[in-house]
């Protein structure tokens, strides 16, 4: 199979744990016999400082000519610590996103044995957690207008929009996904206070005949925040608008123990993408010590949902399960004094792949 892949590192630490990822797929494409072609964008700060523009007409291109895209993190503090900065880099995700008609924001949530003990919940709260996040990404509060300020600058404002097509659709894959796991879809919404929750809330109702064995349920945003911490393993599939959807999720990496191992990808209309849901922590840029387990997992999502590459995915998971439970992983996740660094963890999986014995 050939594979066209639109790599776009990004900013922080994006390079490196992006780099690792593609050695990885390089690793896997190259065992199974096939053929992998691949180009690099620039977005984000990166972007700015190069040309002026966070996501430039180039790297459109590139994505719209691709398979599917790898994408690091974005953010800059030098644009975070500056009010009166024109152009943030976070505005070239955006623009990805809505340009590329990237709409559903799809987050699995799991455990690894090996490190209930790294997270702050209990083990036996967390212990069998197996769960999907699916966020709205192009609509919303995000995206609402009006927004801005008034003249004298002392007051701002921002509006939340969403229309029924636009619900419609990122439901369809809530429910699709309820169907091929365990049949449970909760609706997380705010609907005793937001006109537009209750628009969700009506729209989901009216799509339950059509998945008669999916059990829907809906849960206010403030208790689905309680019960995630309380009681995650009551959830199998969570679909949520825009903004709650951002803050749930990344409540939700605590369970797992770092945000330094849950993938993401942003499907939709055109080119998939396929990242990690940790930022770009500029702190650590450059040092070699960043998780690029989230990455990875990322580049394994994106073999089996953009190429239908079932058991290479497979094989990558199986890589990361093992490097785990061997403690061959960097420091945020290491249970004693000994850890290794973001290229020895990528090449100790790159070595796992490359022994395992398997059928093409």
């Amino acid at each position: 199979m050939k594979l066209k892949l639109a790599v776009l590192p990004g900013d922080g630490i994006g390079p490196e744990i992006v780099e690792q990822a593609l050695n990885v797929v390089k690793t896997v494409v190259t065992k199974f016999n096939h053929d992998l072609h691949y180009s690099y964008g620039s977005v984000g700060a990166a972007a700015i400082d190069k040309c002026g523009d966070p996501y430039p007409e180039e790297t459109h291109q590139l994505c719209l000519n691709a398979d599917a895209v790898l994408f690091g993190a974005i953010g800059d503090p030098k644009y975070d610590n500056d009010p009166k900065a024109k152009v943030r880099p976070e505005q070239g995700l955006l623009r990805m996103r809505q340009q590329l008609g990237l709409y559903a924001n799809i987050r699995p949530v799991i455990t690894f044995p090996s490190l209930l003990d790294k997270s702050p919940l209990k083990r036996e709260i967390i212990e069998g957690v197996n769960f999907v996040s699916v966020r709205e990404l192009t609509g919303g509060i995000y995206f609402g207008k009006p927004q801005g300020r008034s003249e004298d600058g002392k007051t701002a404002y921002d509006s939340c929009v969403y229309h029924e097509s636009e619900i419609k659709r990122i439901l369809k894959i809530g429910f699709e996904l309820a169907m091929q796991r365990d049949k449970k879809l909760m609706v997380v919404d705010k609907a005793n206070v937001l006109a537009t929750s209750r628009l969700w809330r009506e729209t989901a109702q009216d799509m339950k005949d059509q998945y008669p064995e999916v059990k829907l349920e809906f849960m206010f945003v403030d208790n689905a925040a309680m019960q995630m911490i309380q009681w995650p393993k009551q959830f199998d599939v969570i679909v949520t608008e825009n903004m709650f959807g951002d803050i749930l999720t990344d409540e939700s990496s605590v369970i797992s123990g770092s945000l330094g191992l849950l993938p993401s990808a942003s499907v939709g209309e055109k080119t998939s993408l396929f990242e990690p849901i940790h930022g770009s922590y500029p702190q650590v840029a450059g040092q070699n010590v960043a998780n690029p387990i989230a990455t990875i997992l990322s580049a394994a999502m994106m073999l089996e949902n953009a190429f239908g590459l079932k058991q290479e995915a497979e094989i990558v998971r199986k890589a990361i399960e093992e490097s785990i439970k061997k403690e061959y992983v960097t420091k945020d996740i290491a249970n004693g004094e000994t850890y290794y660094t973001t290229s020895e963890v990528g090449e100790w999986i790159c070595n796992y792949i490359r022994s395992r014995n398997v059928e093409v």
